[in-house]
């Protein structure tokens, strides 16, 4: 069995009690290479595809086809995500550039419905960044990341335990000139908590994140421009500067932790989030004014019902907007000759909240044989209006019931299966309700004008799988079948591309169904030393069911096939290196499945060395060793016309060079 670091171990026990597909990743791990985006932390994970287009913070992320859709924009869907069990998802989705790899401790994922004990009810389920306390830190750090395409990534941090106190400390700041044409991306961050004991029942934990970031935005390129050259930007958009820019955004959260007695506890939290965005993606600007706060309350106890042991979570959350305007203002003096640069074109404002309480018990029924009972009450009330330069309005309530069923049984100390049932709502995004009509004249003309009644995307999943460990191989395997009614599905137009809008709908009965494999292997031990193998592969089918415009296509964005595979040597002086292979299929561009990207694999070469004892590392990463030209990401179009290749498709990095060092003392 491989043993993770103390770190991760509270995690790992917890997420072993959940009957279905879940995982840790430990950042002791991720530390030894490059850490620019999450996209390099999600690696080797079962069941996610995770993409870092253009190198930026633009984390594409999807779990069971959550999400995959929605484009360079600068919020996620389909997953719930927290901080330190905090959520962090609002009724827009989830910002992008708080999240900042570097000072975390560990991250636990839990796909579909094995979210619910953090009141998700999303189809991805939920991911838990969870931040490092000067518990488990060192008291001066710093570390320095460069190579290829420009970029630097700097770190300071320091923690420390100070008597009942404890604080922790991280500043951060990157710069990547781009491997494509327009994709500079500059970032700097605070990542701060600091946390108190009362006594040794009763603690809490205050915590500050902020950051600013601003990334250039190349649009899309089409199938034979990837080949070609896939350093450009799209046709008609060089020269326009098209970026995004977050100038500053900030979450500030306090966490509360009572032990009422041995057997249960009492967690409560809140947060405030004050998001502005600037979207410089076309001729007008989208500046987005947005704050929202979080409360959050979770109550566990473990009890012993007629000599069986019995675990219960009881826990609500509630997310409401304070305030979400989006003003669209001229930015090209030539696509607006009549107006001054800054002129109101138009205004929108967004209204809603997400408050979900879910309830969980897992009962041992007989030795080792656990069932579980769980379910979730969801409402997402959802408004929005239109101001300027005509009014139009919408509002809409939805109340959900999601109910959710399992079994695990652990057939030897190092074997277990589990199953489960699970229902799933999702509401849309807020922003995503303004995909009604055009205006059709005026200084607004191509703009949205009109909201559309978007329904809550529900879906029935079935989830079978094992995992354990035998003869040095720890293993994951799952299952999962989803009937999914209403799923909330976005096509890119010419339009709508101009404008920076998709066009969101929902969409007839589909069905997902995929299976999530991760294997680690100890291949040979030697005097300390050892050579192992990660592998993670996830097949993935996403299908119309019976659509009468599209029959039984398969559903665009998504590789059927996604492996990464990693042969590690650790060696017991500390030196250590790598080689891992990322393959993906061919992936669909178009609703009529006649477009697609090419499939691809790229290799990657890592070497280093980690001093025994001592909080010090070198490295040095070789990313994409044959320059390979491919599609890290696609954003569907709805149909091809007349042979001709749409650009849907966001570039990859080429080959590149990175190295780091990495310095912390107490």
């Amino acid at each position: 069995m491989h043993h993770h670091s103390a770190a991760t171990h509270q995690a790992e026990v917890y997420l072993k009690t959940i009957p279905g597909g879940t995982s840790v990743i430990d950042a002791a791990t991720v530390l030894k290479g490059r850490n620019a985006t999450n996209a390099d932390a999600f690696k080797y994970q079962a069941g996610v595809f995770a993409q870092a287009p253009c190198g930026s913070d633009d984390l594409r992320i999807s779990i069971r086809g959550s999400g995959i859709q929605t484009g360079l924009n600068a919020t996620r869907s389909g997953i719930m995500f927290l901080f330190d069990d905090i959520p962090l998802t609002t009724p827009i989705g989830t910002v992008n550039e708080l999240q900042e790899p570097l000072g975390i401790r560990y991250t636990e994922i839990l796909r579909g419905g094995n979210g619910m004990d953090f009141g998700s009810t999303q189809l991805g389920g939920a991911i838990n960044y969870v931040t490092q306390t000067g518990y488990n830190s060192q008291r001066y750090q710093a570390r320095v990341e460069a190579g290829s395409f420009g970029y630097v990534k700097e770190q300071l941090s320091s923690g420390s335990v100070i008597g009942k106190s404890d604080y922790y400390i991280s500043v951060t700041n990157s710069y990547r000139a781009g491997y494509q044409d327009n994709t500079k991306s500059t970032n700097f961050g605070v990542n701060f908590n600091y946390g108190y004991k009362f006594n040794d029942r009763v603690d809490t934990r205050l915590f500050v994140r902020y950051r600013q970031t601003s990334e250039g935005n190349p649009f899309y390129l089409t199938r034979d421009q990837i080949r070609e050259n896939p350093k450009q930007v799209q046709t008609g958009y060089a020269g326009l500067g098209t970026q995004t820019i977050e100038p500053g955004t900030t979450f500030v959260a306090d966490r509360t932790t009572i032990h009422i007695d041995d057997q249960s506890k009492l967690v409560a939290g809140f947060a405030y989030l004050n998001a502005p965005m600037n979207h410089e993606l076309g001729s007008t600007s989208s500046l987005y004014d947005i704050d929202y706060a979080t409360g959050m309350v979770d109550y566990t106890r473990n009890d012993n019902l007629l000599g069986h042991n019995s675990d219960t979570d009881i826990g609500i959350y509630t997310s409401h907007d304070l305030t979400a305007t989006i003003d669209n203002r001229v930015r090209v003096k030539s696509a607006y000759p009549d107006y001054a640069i800054g002129t109101l074109v138009t205004r929108s404002h967004l209204g809603g909240s997400d408050t979900v309480l879910h309830v969980r018990n897992n009962t041992e029924i007989f030795h080792n044989f656990w069932l579980t009972a769980a379910g979730a009450l969801s409402y997402t009330p959802r408004s929005g209006s239109q101001t300027y330069p005509q009014t139009s309005s919408f509002s809409q309530n939805a109340l959900y019931f999601a109910p959710r069923a399992g079994f695990r049984y652990v057939i030897t100390p190092n074997v277990e299966i589990y199953g489960n049932v699970t229902r799933s709502v999702q509401s849309p995004q807020d922003w995503q309700y303004l995909s009604g009509a055009v205006y059709t004249s005026g200084i607004a003309k191509g703009l949205t004008s009109g909201w559309v009644n978007l329904k809550p995307q529900t879906a029935t999943t079935f989830e079978f799988g094992t995992n354990g460990h035998f003869k040095g191989t720890e293993w994951s395997v799952s299952y999962y079948h989803s009937a999914v009614h209403n799923e909330l599905l976005s096509v890119m137009t010419p339009l709508s591309e101009l404008y920076n809008n998709a066009t969101y709908g929902n969409a007839s009965a589909t069905t997902h169904q995929g299976v999530e494999t991760s294997f680690h292997s100890t291949l040979y031990k030697w005097q300390g030393n050892i050579i192992s193998l990660r592998q993670a592969y996830t097949f993935q089918s996403f299908r119309f069911n019976h659509d009468s415009t599209w029959g039984h296509n398969y559903i665009p964005g998504i590789p059927r096939h996604f492996y990464q595979g990693e042969l590690h040597l650790d060696m017991k002086n500390g030196f250590y290196t790598s080689f891992d292979v990322e393959v993906s299929s061919s992936v669909l561009a178009s609703y009529d499945n006649q477009y697609k990207a090419a499939p691809y694999h790229i290799y990657n070469f890592d070497i280093g060395y980690l001093w025994p004892n001592k909080h010090r590392q070198v490295f040095l990463s070789l990313h994409n060793l044959a320059n390979k030209h491919y599609a890290t990401g696609v954003v569907p179009v709805y149909s091809t016309a007349n042979g001709q290749q749409p650009a849907a498709m966001l570039s990859g990095d080429g080959f590149g060079i990175f190295g780091g060092v990495s310095i912390g003392f107490n």
